[in-house]
């Protein structure tokens, strides 16, 4: 496996440790100044989006994870943490994603 060097070369950023974010929860970073959204979900999965609700200003990651989906704490808007997908309203705009990967206790963002 690469080590950090060469995973930052690649474009892949350190952004967190595994043992902070345990299975079934979620937590927000800036790698880059912008917020990113990281869930670990319950079969072990991890995916990352835009922290902040493309409806309204809100912090995702203040909200609330159940399996794949997230709820924005605001307006209840819902999305799917795998795909980014806006599931209902008032959200209208999908969430960008990112890639994530982990590597020993360390977790990876590809920005």
């Amino acid at each position: 496996m690469p080590g950090r060097e060469e995973a930052a070369a690649n474009g892949w950023t350190r952004v967190a440790a595994l043992s902070e974010l345990p299975s079934g929860t979620m937590v927000c970073v800036e790698p880059a100044g912008e917020p990113i959204a990281i869930y670990h979900l319950d079969d072990g999965t991890f995916c990352a989006t835009d922290a902040i609700c493309s409806h309204q200003y809100a912090l995702l990651t203040d909200g609330v994870l159940e399996g794949d989906m997230v709820e924005c704490p605001l307006h209840a808007a819902q999305f799917d943490v795998r795909t980014g997908r806006a599931l209902c309203e008032p959200a209208e705009t999908d969430l960008r994603i990112y890639e994530v990967r982990t590597e020993g206790d360390d977790i990876f963002l590809k920005l």
